[in-house]
């Protein structure tokens, strides 16, 4: 734990170690600030982790791809192509 002093612009120096992180601010308390790491994820892409079969098959995809295994066929870039015309926004 340390002491530090917040300046006259209510501004608080983390130190090194924390610049450029993002962080959540817990000042619900008045005697208590929590400081918490965060990651920051785009609003169009939240579906993703919120849907457990995609993230799981991406994931799936991803460690296949570190292993070096990958499809024997090419896509099939037309037939991909149309099914994405198909689909709603």
């Amino acid at each position: 734990m340390t002491t530090k002093t917040i300046d006259s612009k209510g501004r608080l120096a983390l130190g090194s170690d924390f610049a450029g992180r993002l962080v959540i601010v817990d000042d619900a308390s008045q005697d208590k600030i929590i400081i918490t790491l965060a990651r920051a994820i785009p609003e169009k892409e939240v579906w993703l982790y919120q849907n457990e079969e995609a993230i799981g098959r991406v994931r799936r995809g991803l460690a296949q791809a570190s292993e070096g295994r990958f499809s024997k066929t090419p896509p099939d870039i037309d037939a991909d192509a149309a099914l994405a015309a198909e689909l709603e926004d």
